[in-house]
């Protein structure tokens, strides 16, 4: 090993070998573990490196270990007998070659996660890569914050399997869900199962950032009811193809016409117009023209075409008028404004909606017109 040799006097590696105290044999092995990885060594010398690292991992004092592991903790050079005996010592010493060696094979880092505990799992789970053997080991075995790290890491592959298994697991733990959520790639079946567990800013994020079907939307409030429907509809807008959506529904038989009645009452006023479209047939672009462009017989015309209830229509009237009528100031409770004027047209119109729509209104309005009222109180304390 004359590279190396010419590195270290006889001195170093009697100082490693016998040195008087733990601070001079760490010293001695520092100096030879950087040796080792910084000079090309042949295969003959690599052996005898090999052997050289072997002895400091058996060294008594955890010093000499703890400098083997966290100067060699990258380095391929580090023989895999010798990293899983470092990955049993104590965890000044396990915890910098499980987080980086490459020694481990995958086999190895999922028995580590099986029977090492929570704190050599989470050093797993942090590691640069993570392979389906290893996730899924974590899935099964992993304790929370180790679970919720691995899901945070975008370089770990995970299988649906192993995702959904972390879901039935933890679907109390916002923690682990919220890591899951903000993953960059998630399979649409746990983004789907994601949604009805999260909190309402992490729903709007997976939304955002992954495709949501139309079941799944329909299904965040217990099931494919209407009014749990519209009040996902906003939502699923922002990253489903709203033409999709409604398409989804009327083959479903579920774009009626109190759906779009209820819809029309949150001022989802571009989901009823794509909803009226679907329903008659007629492109989009010209559906708006009908309603919004085309004087007071476009919208019974478009209306009518779509076959909605002419008991309805007088309803559907008010709500477009009001629309048209609001005026937004850009202030932070216009959407609430903007309902609350929407709901009263409609509980005053000439023909009003049926018992169940009127019912669902009033507590609409109820709750919109509380809100307000709060807000304006908390603003003038």
């Amino acid at each position: 090993m004359a590279t190396t040799r010419s590195a270290l006097t006889e001195g170093d590696i009697r100082q490693l070998l016998k040195g008087a105290t733990a601070d001079e044999r760490a010293a001695a092995a520092q100096k030879l573990c950087l040796t080792i990885e910084r000079t090309p060594l042949t295969d003959e010398e690599q052996a005898l490196a090999a052997e050289i690292v072997r002895i400091m991992a058996a060294d008594a004092a955890e010093l000499v270990r703890r400098a083997l592991a966290q100067t060699l903790r990258a380095s391929p050079l580090l023989p895999r007998d010798v990293a899983l005996k470092l990955a049993r010592d104590v965890e000044s010493v396990c915890l910098p070659v499980l987080a980086h060696s490459p020694a481990f094979t995958d086999e190895d880092l999922a028995d580590i996660v099986r029977l090492g505990g929570p704190v050599r799992q989470l050093a797993i789970a942090r590691r640069p890569l993570l392979s389906r053997t290893v996730t899924d080991a974590l899935a099964r075995h992993g304790t929370e914050k180790p679970v919720a790290a691995a899901c945070a890491n975008d370089k770990a592959d995970f299988s649906e399997a192993a995702l959904q298994r972390i879901i039935e697991r933890f679907e109390e733990s916002e923690r682990v869900l919220q890591a899951m959520a903000y993953r960059q790639v998630l399979p649409i079946a746990v983004t789907e199962r994601l949604v009805s567990l999260v909190s309402e800013e992490v729903r709007e994020l997976l939304i955002a950032r992954h495709q949501i079907s139309p079941e799944a939307a329909m299904a965040l409030a217990f099931g494919a009811a209407e009014r749990a429907t519209v009040d996902l509809v906003e939502q699923a807008g922002r990253t489903a193809d709203v033409k999709g959506f409604v398409a989804h529904l009327n083959t479903s038989r579920k774009l009626t016409a109190s759906l779009l009645l209820r819809a029309l009452a949150h001022g989802h006023m571009t989901f009823f117009e794509w909803g009226v479209a679907e329903l008659a047939g007629v492109p989009h672009h010209r559906t708006w023209l009908m309603i919004h462009d085309a004087g007071p017989l476009g919208l019974k015309a478009i209306y009518e075409r779509a076959g909605l209830p002419a008991r309805l229509f007088q309803a559907f009237r008010a709500g477009v008028d009001t629309y048209h009528s609001m005026e937004f100031d850009g202030g932070a409770r216009d959407r609430e404004r903007f309902q609350q004027k929407m709901l009263q047209r409609f509980l005053t119109s000439a023909q009003p909606a049926a018992r169940d729509d009127v019912d669902y209104l009033l507590e609409r309005m109820d709750e919109v017109t509380r809100s307000l009222r709060e807000d304006t109180l908390a603003e003038s304390a």
